[in-house]
């Protein structure tokens, strides 16, 4: 499937100023907490886009680099997984969404003491991902970051949203939403218990 640079949520977001506290949620990655992702949800038009935030713990069950025949099949599964969309967020049938962009990105973090350096790698790349290694002063976390666009023929019927998500990715146990709709942001908390959102009115 091919890739852009450019998604519609990309645009939105920028155009939205970023409050306190989402500024303090898109700090370093090694801030992440294993479980916890971010998951920014808009509606333009007949465009529903989609963009994930998630520890790679939560993805693979691990964050060490992927050296075994083993870990690498689970990796490649997991990018194939993330790329089936519609089945992790599910919006009503009778909105007709149609996916029509996907990317899939691993991001690997190094972090030592007194200096950064983060490494980023598409779906094409050997996805290299650092374990957690707290000696000598250095951190290591990977986050996968996906994003989707869908093509909706009756958008004003995404009254909610279901959560393959957490079935696919038992590791993960809940989400941060942000919803921004032409009226206006709006955000929840989907868990891995209650695996759906509902968006009438928004």
């Amino acid at each position: 499937m091919e890739i852009l640079k450019t998604i519609p949520l990309a645009a939105l977001l920028s155009a939205c100023a970023l409050t306190a506290s989402q500024a303090e949620e898109h700090r370093q990655l090694g801030a992440h907490v294993h479980g916890h992702g971010k998951l920014n949800v808009a509606i333009e038009k007949n465009i529903l886009s989609i963009e994930l935030e998630a520890p790679g713990a939560d993805i693979v069950g691990f964050e060490h680099e992927a050296t075994t025949e083993e870990d690498k099949a689970k990796l490649e599964k997991a990018k194939d997984t993330l790329e089936k969309g519609l089945e992790l967020f599910t919006p009503p049938a009778a909105a007709g969404c149609k996916e029509s962009l996907v990317a899939v990105n691993l991001k690997a973090e190094h972090e030592e003491e007194g200096g950064d350096e983060q490494h980023e790698h598409d779906k094409h790349a050997d996805a290299k991902d650092d374990d957690h290694d707290h000696e000598g002063g250095e951190h290591h976390h990977s986050e996968f970051h996906v994003e989707y666009s869908f093509h909706c023929s009756a958008p004003e019927k995404i009254t909610s949203l279901t959560f393959g998500y957490f079935k696919q990715f038992p590791n993960a146990q809940e989400l941060d939403v942000s919803v921004i709709t032409p009226k206006g942001q709006s955000s929840y908390e989907v868990t891995k218990d209650k695996p759906k959102l509902e968006l009438k009115g928004v």
